[in-house]
């Protein structure tokens, strides 16, 4: 059995439809550093982090932290949107969010399938940054929901699932690290 970590990265200086690759705000940062507190006593794990600036300055403090190198994988990158206006992938996001897989195109279902394979080959527990939408993949696997949208996890939040031998997904638990009164979105 496998652990994983699925760690939502922390609050972006922009949102998903006002820049295309945000750094972290100075909230985010602390975020950040208050999520490898938390995730401290449970390493040195291998970290895994999406490209996207937001959620490698995430997972910077833990790997910092552990003496690690975060791994950067495309494949636990955000949904890709199909096109680069951020005004149109503002609003195609939020109207794919209301949608199921078996309703969006083969490009997306593609992207959560090489997602999915991913998450479900680590050898060891580790601890991946990633996407709002790419923990919804995992956590719908996991429960066999097939809404794009099935949780809402929280900037900096921890989602544990195990996978076992034949890859199938289990949800551990769900983590609410804030009760941060500045609510978090999608975006």
């Amino acid at each position: 059995m496998t652990r994983l970590l699925l760690v939502r990265h922390a609050r972006p200086a922009g949102s998903w439809d006002a820049s295309s690759d945000p750094p972290l705000d100075d909230v985010g940062r602390e975020q950040a550093q208050a999520m490898a507190a938390r995730l401290a006593d449970r390493g040195p794990l291998p970290v895994v982090t999406s490209p996207l600036q937001r959620a490698r300055e995430t997972a910077a403090p833990l790997a910092s932290q552990w003496g690690r190198e975060a791994r950067v994988l495309d494949e636990v990158g955000e949904i890709p949107s199909p096109t680069t206006d951020l005004a149109e992938r503002g609003a195609w996001l939020r109207h794919v969010l209301m949608q199921c897989w078996g309703d969006v195109d083969d490009v997306l279902r593609s992207w959560r399938d090489r997602l999915l394979d991913v998450l479900t080959r680590f050898e060891h527990d580790t601890v991946v940054v990633t996407h709002y939408v790419a923990i919804n993949v995992a956590v719908g696997a996991a429960t066999g929901d097939d809404r794009l949208a099935s949780c809402m996890p929280q900037h900096a939040s921890v989602t544990e699932l195990d996978v076992d031998r034949d890859g199938r997904l289990t949800v551990v638990s769900f983590d609410d690290p804030s009760a941060d009164p500045r609510v978090d979105s999608p975006m």
